[in-house]
């Protein structure tokens, strides 16, 4: 493989191949220790669905949401009782 004169090269079919490249996909060059590596750049909608029916964050967070609600009622109601009027 040669790099032209305005520093293109062509990635082989096999390599093409084995990345699932097409012709309009995004890539980024990255340099590391001395190597060129090329991969895929994902995009945010390549994303959407990914962990369809899997656990649902929004109602762990709203679970955990509510802990904490109820242990910080918990330890007012604690410190109210122990308050001298």
């Amino acid at each position: 493989m040669k790099v032209g004169s305005k520093g293109q090269v062509v990635i082989p079919k096999e390599v093409r191949d084995r990345l699932d490249l097409r012709p309009g996909d995004e890539v980024v060059v990255d340099a590391i220790n001395g190597e060129a590596r090329v991969r895929r750049v994902t995009r945010a909608d390549q994303l959407l669905g990914m962990f369809a029916g899997g656990p649902s964050m929004t109602a762990e967070l709203e679970r955990e949401h509510l802990r904490e609600i109820a242990h910080d009622e918990r330890r007012q109601r604690a410190l109210d009782a122990g308050r001298m009027w």
